[in-house]
């Protein structure tokens, strides 16, 4: 059972059926104003606190996926086409239920991951966890670099991803891939070639490649010079102070969401 305080429900004017779960990234907050502008255009947007919450894991660790499908049982009840969009972790999350729910018609992958990633400890003798669950059971995954070290003050994390991919190995990074050959819907995937949080670009290129093995199309939206922040037209810039690099210069946010703007309305077919 999902709170009521772990949700925020925007409604359209005008419907077009179409129901949005929208999830945040390790922020871990309530992604209103996103879900606000997708209703301004049409949809029926749920936005959900997804870690953090009543009853919910503290941070992003062993989350069970069952809380995505749960929060899409209550848009089915008023919808006629399902889909989730995520940035970041939230993206993370978007593709591994896609690849588990039949009824998603169709995924926005802001800034995504093609693997899925170790979970958040407390503490570096903490055991390595998945970040999800299915089932019951974790999920494989990358475990992260507990020995890299930032370049400086401010920390920029891609390359702690990169370095941790590497020293995982193939058969470690094979394991933790998103089966998204096994999602028949529409994806649009948005990412920033200057993406300091995680190389997403890379991440997008390489989801698109496993579909079109597959004879799968993909929209793969790119910035070079955005980082990992991403802007809808409409809605309120995050707040651009944080204690971690994310790359892009000042207007990169806002201009890879209206590039990518376009994409987005037709595959959640929005006004």
């Amino acid at each position: 059972m999902i709170a009521d305080v772990d949700l925020h429900w925007s409604r359209p004017r005008e419907g077009t059926g179409t129901g949005v779960l929208v999830l945040a990234g390790s922020s871990g907050r309530l992604d209103s104003g996103r879900a606000d502008v997708l209703a301004s255009a049409g949809a029926t947007a749920l936005a959900l606190r997804w870690f953090g919450g009543v009853g919910q894991p503290t941070v992003p660790c062993e989350v069970a996926l069952e809380t995505f499908t749960q929060a899409l049982d209550l848009l089915a009840a008023d919808c006629d086409r399902l889909a989730v969009m995520g940035l970041s972790y939230g993206a993370e999350a978007a593709l591994l239920t896609a690849v588990r729910d039949p009824r998603i018609a169709a995924v926005v992958a802001l800034a995504p991951t093609d693997v899925v990633w170790e979970g958040h400890h407390q503490d570096d003798a903490d055991p390595p966890r998945s970040k999800w669950t299915w089932d019951g059971e974790p999920l494989p995954f990358v475990p992260l670099d507990r020995s890299w070290v930032p370049d400086g003050p401010i920390p920029a994390f891609a390359s702690h991803y990169l370095r941790s991919r590497e020293a995982a190995g193939t058969a470690v990074v094979e394991a933790a891939r998103i089966p998204i050959e096994h999602f028949r819907g529409d994806l649009v995937l948005v990412a920033g070639g200057d993406d300091q949080v995680w190389p997403s670009v890379s991440h997008a290129r390489a989801i698109a490649a496993s579909r079109t093995a597959h004879g799968l199309d993909t929209v793969v939206v790119e910035d070079p010079a955005a980082g990992h922040p991403i802007t809808l037209p409409g809605e309120t810039p995050a707040n651009p102070t944080r204690p971690y690099l994310v790359g892009g210069n000042p207007d990169a946010a806002k201009r890879l969401g209206k590039l990518a703007w376009p994409a987005i309305r037709t595959a959640l077919n929005l006004h």
